[in-house]
């Protein structure tokens, strides 16, 4: 079954208890949660506060995805915010095994993000330790931008390294997913799908996510 995270970076900040509940009533399986820091990428995005206040709301699975530098700082007080899973950047982790090691010690799925430049046999050493591998599908940092069509191939790579190392990994996607790719995502491989504007920016959220689930199938 095919998972689907909206995220809240693309919420209506001024009304966020409303789209909380908006997924809280949805099909949709998880909240993502994008944390940028202004150092890892060009842009900030919201800190422990909002984290905190949806933690109270959200009764689904909240995925946080760290785009943050010095990571390692933070896992406790994350888990603390109510965090369920934790992923980091490899390109933003010096000791990336200790990274994952102290995520899962703190009770946490672990997982690590690639940037669309980055192979993913750059995880050849570590793929069997993680429950995640998301896949950047657009340069992190913004919302709305284009996806890249390069992301197809990398998904399947990915399923072949998870099957050659006997990985339980799940393959996630995040960046320019909507109502036309979906569907070629998941049957390439895709397991979990990120989708910020295309929901929040619709019309019917509620009947967008509808569709959404039932086109990755």
């Amino acid at each position: 079954m095919i998972l689907l995270a909206p995220s809240i970076l693309s919420a209506d900040f001024g009304n966020l208890n409303k789209d909380i509940e908006m997924i809280n009533q949805s099909e949709a399986d998880w909240f993502h949660v994008d944390i940028m820091d202004g150092v890892f990428v060009p842009n900030i995005s919201f800190g422990f506060p909002i984290l905190e206040a949806l933690n109270k709301k959200a009764s689904k699975f909240k995925d946080v995805h760290l785009m943050i530098a010095h990571a390692d700082e933070y896992i406790q007080t994350f888990k603390k915010l109510g965090a369920d899973s934790l992923t980091v950047h490899y390109e933003a982790c010096l000791h990336l095994n200790r990274t994952i090691q102290a995520i899962k010690s703190e009770g946490l799925k672990a997982g690590v993000a690639l940037n669309p430049h980055s192979n993913i046999h750059l995880l050849d050493d570590i793929i069997e330790e993680l429950d995640l591998v998301l896949i950047m599908s657009v340069n992190p940092g913004f919302g709305g931008q284009k996806f890249i069509e390069n992301t197809y191939k990398k998904i399947a790579n990915t399923k072949d390294l998870i099957i050659q190392k006997n990985s339980s990994a799940r393959i996630q996607v995040d960046g320019g997913v909507n109502i036309n790719n979906i569907k070629k995502l998941a049957d390439t491989g895709a397991d979990v799908l990120v989708a910020g504007s295309a929901i929040f920016n619709s019309e019917n959220p509620l009947e967008t996510i509808k569709s959404f689930k039932s086109l990755a199938v």
